[in-house]
């Protein structure tokens, strides 16, 4: 059923993106790539702190079940987020004529990117699975506590060649109604596949 769901979910979100979807000013239609965009992103951080939240929870409990969920939520987040530096070099390409320009947003998320790289790659160095449980939440834990710095506080310290953030300074939505809703159904759509495919692995795990 949630299969299902998902699929009706995104052949809608991409037929509301390539047909209902209008040219932003100043972006064109460019603008379509930030409704895969930020979905992606704002997924990652969730995955990302949901790993944080089961890594705690092995540390209080010591259930396999816990460091199994932070993980598979830290490799998810680390795909999603990965995806999400795919859409926006290529909107920068498109925008700014080049795939990467070391932009303060481009950076700090390849800064956030080494980190959970390397999260990933100490698991598999750790044969123990107590001890690879151990050390992973521990490292998650860390992690998740330079992902608000990351993503939300240090890109906005420096001049950025990136779009105003949808929630600008004043508390407002600067976003039209209908591209509104249709970032909100990205939104819904990504999170429906991020948990799918978190239990699924968790079953199959």
């Amino acid at each position: 059923m949630l299969r299902f769901l998902i699929a009706i979910l995104t052949a809608v979100l991409f037929a509301a993106v390539f047909f209902l979807v209008p040219p932003a000013e100043g972006l064109g239609y460019y603008v379509r790539i930030i409704f895969f965009h930020i979905p992606a992103a704002w997924i990652s951080v969730l995955a990302f702190l949901l790993s944080a939240w089961w890594a705690l929870r092995f540390l209080r409990c010591r259930r396999m079940t816990d460091d199994g969920l932070s993980a598979r939520s830290a490799k998810l987040g680390f795909f999603f987020v990965l995806f999400a530096t795919a859409t926006g070099a290529l909107f920068s390409r498109l925008s700014w004529g080049a795939w990467w320009n070391w932009d303060p947003r481009q950076t700090t998320i390849f800064v956030l990117i080494l980190i959970y790289g390397a999260y990933l790659t100490l698991r598999a160095a750790v044969p123990e699975s107590r001890g690879r449980a151990l050390i992973s939440a521990v490292y998650a834990l860390f992690s998740f506590l330079t992902v608000p710095f990351l993503v939300f506080l240090l890109p906005r310290l420096y001049f950025s060649l990136h779009p105003e953030p949808i929630l600008n300074g004043s508390g407002h939505v600067a976003m039209e109604p209908v591209m509104l809703g249709v970032l909100l159904l990205g939104l819904l759509d990504a999170t429906l596949i991020y948990f799918a495919l978190l239990f699924r692995g968790a079953r199959e795990g």
